[in-house]
């Protein structure tokens, strides 16, 4: 099976011809062989997913850190994470009012929430 294309209208003609089948200008004639050569099944390993840890950066550090750290070995650490919960809550409602008698709007005092976080990292508080 043969199939010539050729172009009219320029210069020099130019012409193109395919000679043989797709079976041999795709795989060639060695194409039992590169089928062979196909493994049945491809197994590909689980990829390895790293837990997140939420973890201050400023642990150990900071001028209350020393306090903090006697005071959650005192208390239990059940117990004491109850308690910091309930400071950083009481907290954010102090800031809260603050922010609503200034007038600041939500994402000010947002920014401000997360600004007191950020104090608390550095002085050690959430050591």
């Amino acid at each position: 099976m043969a199939t010539s294309i050729s172009a009219t209208g320029l210069h020099k003609p130019l012409s193109s011809s395919f000679h043989g089948g797709w079976g041999t200008s795709i795989c060639g004639d060695n194409s039992i062989v590169l089928i062979k050569s196909v493994p049945d099944v491809v197994r590909v390993a689980k990829p390895v997913r790293f837990r997140p840890m939420m973890k201050n950066i400023n642990e150990g550090k900071g001028l209350f850190a020393p306090v903090v750290v006697l005071a959650r070995n005192i208390i239990g650490k059940k117990r004491f994470n109850q308690l910091r919960g309930k400071a950083i809550a009481l907290h954010s409602q102090i800031i809260t009012e603050f922010c609503k008698s200034i007038g600041a709007d939500a994402k000010q005092r947002q920014g401000l929430i997360r600004l007191a976080k950020k104090n608390g990292e550095k002085l050690g508080f959430l050591a």
